[in-house]
């Protein structure tokens, strides 16, 4: 059972986290949701396909122009409290590595700290377990936030996430975040390279025999981009290919821009799987 927010999700219920960027300079939208307006119809968009978290983020994760943390707290902070109180209902997930950020938003009414940069900040994890928020626990190869991997190598990429994120995920337990809080997350192209991502993809099910539940972000990354040599705008049937196989593997969470798409993905592997009856069965019975 996972528990974030008001909601709780079986263990076989695939769960849908729309992303919704509140920057200028995401490699994705370009800052179609800096502003207030797009970005609160964004979320109205993203709960009417079937998002049920919502993870706002103040900070583009490549390089780019230094960004505060007073800054941003101030993309993300206003933004958690008004989307709150026109849904309080839904899970709100920060994506933010810094504990002065993620108490500001825990205050505001966050119910999730995504923290991408793999514990960076230990700090983190003790707001989680202070406000009793959920917690994802990131693989991101010891990289400092913001910066791409050179040449980076790993004996065994798999065995080193599971080495780190379920470090990461003992230790926010004895912290006190709620064990049915935490996912564990195998950091698609962070701190790896194409091939890495890949091996990390065709091996998640043992993340999922851990019996943590895992969080993937797919959508779009740069490894899709190079493994179908395809630019950011054309990653989508990639990115939901890999959706499919790493809903088959048994990753749970899928931090996505295309809600409505990963949604039908994800009921059609379920389906299959035996876990979701069919939405009509006309066939054959007339």
């Amino acid at each position: 059972m996972l528990r974030l927010g008001r909601r709780e999700f079986d263990a076989h219920e695939p769960v849908i986290m729309a992303i919704v960027n509140r920057t200028p300079d995401s490699f994705y939208d370009q800052g179609a949701t800096f502003r207030d307006e797009p970005a609160l119809a964004r979320v109205e968009q993203a709960i009417a396909e079937g998002a049920a978290i919502i993870d706002i983020g103040g900070v583009k994760a490549g390089p780019g122009e230094e960004v505060t943390a007073e800054e941003e707290a101030r993309r993300t902070v206003g933004f958690v409290a008004e989307v709150r109180r026109r849904h309080p209902d839904v899970v709100i997930s920060v994506d933010t590595w810094r504990h002065e950020v993620g108490e500001a938003v825990c205050e505001a009414g966050a119910d999730v700290l995504n923290d991408a940069w793999g514990g960076v900040d230990p700090k983190l994890a003790e707001v989680a377990a202070r406000y009793g928020a959920g917690l994802v626990c990131t693989h991101a190869g010891g990289v400092e936030p913001r910066t791409r991997p050179h040449r980076i190598a790993y004996e065994d990429v798999m065995a080193d996430i599971l080495r780190v994120t379920l470090g990461l995920a003992e230790r926010a337990v004895e912290l006190g975040v709620r064990r049915d809080g935490i996912m564990i997350d195998p950091g698609h192209d962070f701190g790896k390279n194409t091939r890495h991502s890949l091996e990390a993809t065709r091996r998640l099910g043992e993340m999922a025999e851990t019996g943590w539940p895992v969080l993937v972000s797919l959508s779009n990354k740069d490894f899709v981009g190079e493994t179908l040599d395809r630019p950011v705008k054309e990653r989508v049937l990639g990115t939901l290919a890999t959706t499919a196989v790493s809903a088959w593997l048994g990753a749970q969470v899928y931090r996505v821009h295309e809600v409505a798409e990963t949604k039908q993905v994800l009921d059609m592997v379920a389906s299959i799987a035996g876990h979701r009856p069919p939405a009509v069965a006309r066939r054959g019975l007339a």
